[in-house]
Formats: structure tokens, sequence, C-alpha cells
């Protein structure tokens, strides 16, 4: 009796220890974000036109996009996006979402680089809710200016519906991201919210958001609080 006990308690071990290592894991993403963002906006003249993000619609992070020899000329990353809700109601719980093939330019190397996507009007939220969508149509995408009057000098924020950033090496710049898929990761976002959920069904459903979760949220608005957009 007391052998079958202990075979059913490590089976069951072995069964959740998967499960755990997954929501361990998306955490630890989540706060890779957080601090992805936040250090890029930190980063005095050289980073994202503060006036892009509190316009924004949406906000995609995707830290540490890896350049992989199995994705024939392109990427692939794991990231989140969080956006407004009707009304300025805030900021959503955020979604996971994948980033694959395309190319983010000479500046990848051999190395990681971390992409911000912000989204810059309605339009472009519902393309990137759809469960997968590739950047590169005529006024969808162009590289954001950088620096925090650059947008000042610039229609980007007039005439392309998402504004793309990428950094690598320290090195921070304004990429346009031709040829890149985004699409729903409903695996990861089952392990955060316990279902397995499109991008849509997140962000504009009644979702509550973990702790890491949380702290990508409050980052967002203190940097794009609701009553500025």
């Amino acid at each position: 009796m007391r052998k079958t006990i202990g075979f059913l308690a490590m089976t069951a071990c072995l069964f959740a220890a998967p499960d755990e290592k997954a929501r361990r894991e998306a955490g630890e993403r989540l706060t890779e974000a957080t601090t992805v963002f936040g250090e890029i906006l930190r980063a005095d003249d050289k980073g994202i036109p503060r006036d892009l993000v509190e316009k924004a619609q949406c906000a995609v992070i995707v830290p540490g996009l890896k350049k992989g020899a199995f994705i024939v000329g392109g990427q692939f990353g794991k990231g989140f996006i969080s956006c407004r809700g009707a009304h300025d109601r805030g900021w959503s719980a955020p979604a996971a979402i994948k980033m694959e093939g395309g190319s983010v330019g000479f500046q990848i190397g051999g190395s990681e680089t971390d992409v911000i996507l912000l989204v810059m009007n309605q339009r472009g939220a519902d393309r990137l809710m759809q469960s997968q969508f590739t950047l590169g149509g005529e006024g969808e995408v162009a590289a954001g200016p950088v620096g925090r009057s650059a947008s000042a000098q610039t229609d980007a924020k007039f005439t392309a519906e998402i504004l793309s950033w990428s950094r690598s090496r320290g090195v921070f710049a304004g990429i346009a991201l031709k040829g890149s898929t985004l699409r729903s990761d409903k695996g990861e976002n089952e392990v955060l919210y316990g279902k397995e959920l499109d991008t849509r069904e997140v962000v504009t459903g009644k979702v509550t958001p973990t702790r890491e979760g949380r702290a990508l949220i409050q980052a967002l608005t203190v940097e794009s609080p609701a009553e500025k957009h």
C-alpha cells in the first residue's frame, strides 16, 4: 500500500514539474519584458519619444529575439502585447505572442536583440489581434524615430500603423520589421491564465494578470497613463 501511494505521489510530481517550470519561465519572460521596456524608456535622448508612448494603442515587447539557423534568414522570439481598453480603461493583461521570420537588419549579428513595437491606432491593433499577422504592407510598419524630440521631426507617427525599434549590444535604433510574423501563443497564455486564449481574448477580456503581468502594466501606466491618451 505504501509503495503504491509513493508511486502515485512520484507520478504526480513528474506531471506537475513541467507545469511549474513553464509558469516560472513565463514569469521570467514577463519580468524581462518589463525590464527591457523600462531601460529603453529611460535611455534619455536615445530612447523612444515619450509622446509616441503616450499615444500608442498597444505595446509589443519581445525580449531577447534570437537569430536561429533553423529559420533561414530569420529570427524567433517570445514576448507580450498589452493594449488599451475602450474609453481609456487602462492597459490590459499581457497576452503572449511569438515573433518569427523576417529580418531585423545588420545589427543583430549573432546576438540576441530586444524588440519593441508601438501600435499607433485601432486599425493596427485589430491587425495584431489576428491569430497570425505578417508585418510588411505599405504604411503598416515603419522604423520608429529615436530621441525624446525626434517624433516632432518626422511624420512616421501619422503614416504608419506600427512603429518598431530594436536594441542589440547596447545599440538602440528604429528598424522596420518587414516580413516578420506575429502570432498568438495560446500555450503560454494557458500557462499564465489557466486556459487556452488567443490575443484578442486576453487583451479584451476580463483576465486577471499575474504578479509579473501587473508589473508590466504598471510600467506602461507610468509612461502612458490613461488620462494622457
